[in-house]
């Protein structure tokens, strides 16, 4: 392998139902800060059925290019048709740096491209950097259960490849009426890579919002004593327009769902207001919300670290503290109405 044949850094956009998924135009705007580091170029590469109308959204985040690569085959996700698709497109252009999001989809398809291609995969990172003098990509990870921070590199092989965790990076401000090169990439031969046959998709209704997506976040830890005390959270959140999240500690008692953890081994959030109920502040749950607007937090231990950064701390016992608090948003909520 030549190493120095590869060039430009490749997003792997994600579409669910012809419609971009919010990680995507986060590893775009990462793809162009580092980019800007290796003087290349980013390209999108975006599959599916009747998706062209899609690129101009990923023009607008930021991609130099997309390729395009559009058939019937290609309308719901299947492994093997994306995995062949996804290499293909890899193998004829040879990018240096290959960026998948680590959804249920990522996860599926980036170890099957990195298998069918000969490189390496460093799964689920929370950062990506370019290292001085090599131009090599320094991926970093949570280890050993997110007790330290791994940074690996990939000097031999190429592409280097990624998948990098939602909510981890900023998307780029759209840049309306920006435009890219798009290239339609034909594949001829999907039907010899498909080893099964979709006979239905059945959609899960979440009743609840996706902690992700919350601009108001009520978040409760070991210090909530048990799942009895979680619906306090609830009930602040739905007041606030927001959803309740946890802490690994109550997840892992069986309190609260997996879906609604916060941190290195759960998810990554950026709300405008992150409300820390009963949450030591572990750094392993500091680095899935350090980067919130406002951060209050209410510990009855002083010295916990939630309050090194927390724009407002209040000492004291969250079973008094919250229903005051709740109290008083339903004031002035009364006060609104």
């Amino acid at each position: 392998m030549s190493l120095s044949d590869h060039k430009g850094i490749f997003v792997i956009a994600q579409q669910v139902d012809n419609k971009i998924m919010g990680v995507s135009y986060e590893l775009v705007g990462e793809a162009k800060k580092l980019a800007s580091h290796l003087g290349c170029e980013v390209t999108a590469v975006l599959l599916g059925s009747g998706v062209e109308d899609l690129c101009d959204s990923l023009a607008e985040r930021g991609a130099d290019n997309v390729i395009v690569v559009d058939d019937p085959a290609l309308k719901d996700y299947e492994t093997e048709s994306y995995t062949h698709g996804v290499s293909e497109v890899i193998k004829a252009k040879k990018p240096e740096i290959v960026l998948f999001g680590a959804t249920a989809i990522g996860r599926d398809l980036a170890p099957r491209v990195s298998a069918r291609l000969h490189t390496g995969l460093v799964a689920d990172c929370t950062k990506l950097d370019i290292q001085e003098n090599t131009n090599l990509l320094m991926m970093t990870r949570p280890a050993f259960g997110g007790n330290i921070m791994a940074t690996i590199l990939s000097p031999d092989h190429r592409p280097q490849m990624a998948t990098v965790r939602p909510g981890v990076m900023k998307k780029q401000e759209a840049q309306k009426g920006a435009k890219a090169k798009v290239e339609n990439f034909a594949i001829n031969d999907f039907s010899s890579h498909k080893s099964y046959e979709i006979l239905e998709i059945v959609k899960k209704v979440i009743g609840r919002m996706d902690v992700q997506d919350a601009k108001v976040l009520i978040s409760g830890g070991r210090g909530m004593g048990g799942p009895e005390n979680f619906p306090m959270l609830e009930e602040l959140a739905n007041l606030m327009g927001g959803t309740f999240s946890a802490s690994r500690a109550a997840v892992d008692a069986g309190w609260v769902e997996k879906d609604r953890q916060v941190g290195q081994t759960g998810k990554t959030v950026r709300p405008n207001l992150y409300v820390a109920c009963g949450i030591s502040g572990a750094i392993q749950h500091l680095a899935g919300m350090e980067d919130s607007e406002v951060i209050v937090a209410i510990n009855k231990d002083p010295s916990a670290p939630i309050f090194e950064v927390a724009d407002y701390g209040i000492v004291g016992d969250v079973f008094k503290i919250l229903p005051l608090f709740t109290e008083e948003v339903k004031k002035i909520m009364e006060q609104k109405a």
